[in-house]
């Protein structure tokens, strides 16, 4: 069934002029046709059809012509040698109008004057004019006599003929050239898709795959070494930015990719050999129909290995450098509380030692931050949940902040119950408040106002920390979680910070299995909202 569905499709681009002329199709319909216009002028009038009645030799070239056709090896001869049929065509035409009836055969130029426009181009329409002029239109008039009726006949066939022969050859050139800027453009893509160096992938809507640059058959053979069956989601020697964690199914970004979702810088390791495995950054667009649904997704692998080496060489570095700081830092801050509790000291000299210490505590923290981001990508952010009053937690980190605020002119206003219990990690709670409060005194402007909250909603923690200050552009708010980042508004009025803060609180809070967000417009000030699971 599916081999006759076949031949019949071919069929039908055939006989209306989709592929290639075929000198038998065509032949034999024009045959038919010719064969049908005599039957039917035998219905009135039989002797139509008498031996010696040039009609009747028309169709016996007509006969010998579908001969012709059928067994000449036209894929051997000159291109030229298949125009030589619809020539004889209109000539079997031609004798079968040198009759007094006449008929209606000469509609029937039009089907050699198509092949001829179709094979050939202009030159077949001229080929067809001439033709429909010198074999059916003069030799009609010759014999039927110059009346009205005969020259109309005579005149309309050659131009009707030429024209649906020169439309369907002007059509031809259109299609040939947009096929040739098609082509061209599509060596021009393919080069262009060869030669970045940027692994590419296209993926069909079913999630297959259509094509894949060299650069990315590099990466295929050291991620799947034992070959690659050419759909998405499949599993090789793929792991998460550790190196060691391999990708699951779901989170394969072909397969991700292959579901309608679009993502930017996926880092994950390829390879097992620690010589030889790069480091990619994977992102995705999807690409859509004329109807807006989905047609499949075309990704991009960059390598990123030596940047992805460096972090790694940086992140050791700061973490050696923090260890050794840090005993340094607890020496100075132990002696100079020793020597703030001393009452014999000149209040000057104390009030110099406060400043240090102030800025001790300060630097350790910073101390603190750094080994954390640090050890943020070697394991997940440690916490020791247990049941604690986070309302007294969040008590103390503003009466803490307090003297801050106070010296920036900003104050704050604390809404939280009396006690409320839920199971987290108390220290690292404090540092979240902290980090936010900290920042919302930074970003608040002199007068400003910073409220606390602290409640429940559908068994969910909820904290808030809102300003009235310079607020967040759209631009940065979706990276203002990334670490050493810092908001324009932040770096032009030189406003002190490393772009550790929230980068930590977002480790913090994802280690509770929460989630932080914020809303934010320049100039109206921010409000970040901490969400914790209350068990």
């Amino acid at each position: 069934m599916g081999h006759l569905h076949q031949r019949l499709v071919g069929l039908r681009r055939r006989l209306l002029f989709t592929d290639e002329p075929d000198p038998a199709v065509l032949q034999g319909v024009f045959a038919l046709l010719y064969a049908l216009d005599l039957t039917l002028r035998a219905a009135g009038d039989a002797a139509a059809l008498d031996v010696g009645t040039w009609p009747v030799v028309g169709l016996a070239v007509t006969v010998v012509t579908c001969a012709l056709a059928a067994v000449a090896p036209w894929e051997r001869l000159p291109g030229w040698a298949a125009g030589l049929l619809p020539v004889l065509d209109l000539a079997a035409l031609g004798m079968s109008r040198v009759d007094e009836q006449g008929g209606a055969a000469g509609i029937l130029a039009v089907v050699p004057a198509l092949w001829l426009g179709r094979q050939f181009g202009r030159r077949g329409a001229v080929v067809a004019v001439l033709g429909t002029t010198f074999l059916l239109a003069v030799p009609s008039l010759l014999y039927l006599g110059l009346t009205g009726v005969n020259l109309s006949r005579a005149v309309l066939i050659p131009v009707v003929a030429g024209w649906a022969a020169f439309a369907i050859s002007y059509a031809l050139e259109r299609v040939r050239a947009s096929r040739d800027v098609i082509a061209h453009q599509r060596r021009i893509s393919q080069a262009i898709f060869e030669t970045v160096d940027v692994g590419l992938v296209l993926l069909d809507r079913h999630g297959a795959y259509e094509g894949v640059n060299k650069r990315h058959e590099d990466f295929m053979r050291l991620a799947f070494p034992e070959g690659h069956l050419g759909r998405a989601g499949q599993l090789g020697l793929v792991f998460h930015e550790d190196g060691t964690t391999a990708f699951t199914r779901d989170e394969m970004p072909t397969y991700r990719a292959s579901h309608g979702e679009e993502f930017e810088d996926i880092r994950m390791w390829v390879g097992s050999d620690p010589h030889t495995r790069r480091a990619l950054s994977v992102s995705s667009r999807r690409v859509e129909d004329d109807n807006g649904a989905f047609a499949g997704a075309a990704l991009a692998y960059k390598d990123v290995t030596d940047f992805m080496r460096a972090l790694r060489v940086k992140d050791e570095f700061v973490a050696s450098v923090s260890h050794e700081l840090r005993t340094p830092l607890t020496s100075i801050n132990g002696y100079v509380h020793i020597l703030l509790e001393r009452h014999d000291l000149p209040t000057d000299v104390t009030a110099q030692l406060e400043v240090v210490a102030r800025n001790t505590v300060r630097l350790t923290r910073l101390v603190s931050d750094l080994l954390h981001t640090a050890q943020a990508d070697e394991a997940p952010m440690h916490v020791v949940r247990e049941d604690t009053d986070l309302a007294a937690v969040v008590r103390g980190c503003v009466e803490a902040a307090g003297p801050a605020a106070a010296r920036a002119d900003v104050s704050i206003s604390l809404d939280v119950p009396e006690t409320l219990v839920a199971r987290v990690d108390a220290q690292r709670m404090a540092q979240v408040v902290d980090n936010l409060l900290s920042n919302a005194v930074k970003y608040s402007r002199r007068g400003g106002h910073v409220r606390v909250s602290l409640g429940t909603d559908a068994n969910r923690v909820v904290l808030g920390v809102a300003d009235d200050g310079l607020g967040i552009s759209a631009a940065d708010r979706g990276r203002l979680f990334t670490r050493f980042f810092r908001t324009r508004q932040a770096e032009e009025q030189a406003i002190q910070g490393v772009g550790l803060g929230l980068s930590i609180t977002k480790s913090i809070v994802e280690a509770h299995g929460g989630r932080i967000e914020v809303q934010s417009e320049l100039g109206a000030g921010s409000e970040f909202t901490v969400r914790l699971p209350d068990r």
